[in-house]
């Protein structure tokens, strides 16, 4: 027990005189500890982001069909019909099949693209009258418009849609229905002019979520003319798209990390004839070279993980708090309508430990290396 007070007393004074060698040097320190904490705010705003929206996603689409059917001709997107429905409805293990119906609209009064869509027959709170509409929370903000106002839309063919707003979604769903239109049936078969035995896609629910696979083999089976897929498709595609944003914003800055790396073995390794004068004079009053190392790497390791948590802190707050305003235009998409909605906070324990180790490590080894060089020369000669 008193080895280990002794030892804990030892680094602590090892401790002070690091804090004061670096008060020496305020001006670099204070530079490097400001440089070091934006490249770490940066990395761990976009790690952190990243997280929250694939989080975000698959808490959404826990909702979503389990098998989507849709048609196709020629290579491209084609419209269903009612006795694809129905050849559905027979197989095995199907809960229910719903035809549905959706498209796009890119309205050039306000330059942006909206998904119309029609409401699920079993989300009641939904339900819709001719002339009714329900927006999502960027189209409502964007046309400027509220419960109880009147929207107007205008197809491609020249068709005229005059609603009144019903309501408007919570943006805690603006991830997925920022860009939403929903319209009554009627509404939307006169808007695009489809039959009415025609659907955009077939949506499907399976009883045992274990049968989801073959369920969609029956279903490509079935209709040949089909391409099938499944919620957890999806899902791979959101996290396939929100991976790649993720990593082209990494893949930009990484010529920031080796700048960085630059920076710390230039200006924080001890290589300055000032730097090595002090340390080797160190060595000659008596200090031996395990303390020497040990109170440069003290210095440095306070420099690392004070950066790491100040900009880990930053970063934090940065998306969780002010919903990432810096990177969102990359990251969630869209060009007009940038969805607006409180990221529930998600951290990759693995990612934060993997950022921490690329940040801390390198810089407590350009100085040590240095370091152990300059304790290995003549103390004589360091002196003279």
């Amino acid at each position: 027990m008193s080895a280990l007070r002794h030892w804990v007393a030892r680094q602590r004074c090892l401790v002070d005189y690091a804090v004061a060698a670096m008060a020496r040097h305020r001006a670099k320190n204070l530079g490097l500890l400001a440089v070091y904490t934006l490249l770490v705010f940066v990395l761990a705003s976009v790690i952190l982001l990243g997280s929250a929206l694939r989080r975000e996603a698959a808490g959404l689409l826990q909702g979503a069909p389990d098998v989507v059917v849709q048609g196709m001709r020629m290579g491209r997107h084609a419209m269903s019909h009612a006795t694809d429905v129905e050849r559905l409805r027979t197989l095995r293990g199907v809960h229910d099949v719903q035809g549905r119906l959706w498209g796009y609209l890119y309205d050039t009064s306000s330059t942006a693209n909206y998904t119309l869509q029609v409401p699920p027959p079993q989300a009641t709170d939904l339900a819709l009258a001719p002339g009714e509409t329900v927006l999502g929370e960027g189209v409502a903000r964007l046309r400027r418009v509220r419960a109880g106002q009147p929207v107007f839309l205008v197809s491609p063919t020249g068709v005229f849609l005059a609603l009144k707003v019903k309501a408007v979604l919570p943006a805690g769903t603006a991830l997925v229905s920022s860009d939403m239109v929903l319209l009554a049936d009627a509404d939307f078969r006169r808007f695009f002019e489809l039959g009415d035995d025609e659907y955009t896609d077939i949506a499907l629910r399976v009883r045992n979520p274990q049968e989801i696979a073959k369920v969609a083999e029956k279903a490509g089976i079935a209709l040949r003319q089909h391409r099938v897929i499944t919620r957890d498709d999806v899902l791979r595609t959101y996290e396939a798209v929100f991976s790649w944003r993720e990593g082209v914003l990494l893949a930009l800055l990484s010529g920031a990390l080796l700048a960085f790396a630059i920076l710390a073995f230039d200006k924080a390794s001890g290589l300055s004839a000032q730097e090595r004068r002090e340390f080797r004079i160190l060595m000659h009053t008596g200090w031996d070279t395990g303390d020497a190392l040990s109170m440069k790497l003290w210095a440095a390791t306070l420099i690392s993980l004070t950066s790491f948590l100040a900009g880990f802190v930053l970063a934090y707050v940065h998306v969780f708090a002010f919903s990432a305003p810096l990177l969102e235009p990359v990251l969630k998409g869209w060009s007009t309508l940038y969805p607006r909605f409180q990221l529930t906070p998600a951290i990759d324990g693995l990612q934060i430990a993997t950022l921490a180790l690329l940040a801390v490590l390198p810089y407590l080894a350009a100085v040590v290396v240095p370091l152990w060089r300059t304790a290995a020369a003549d103390p004589d000669a360091v002196m003279r």
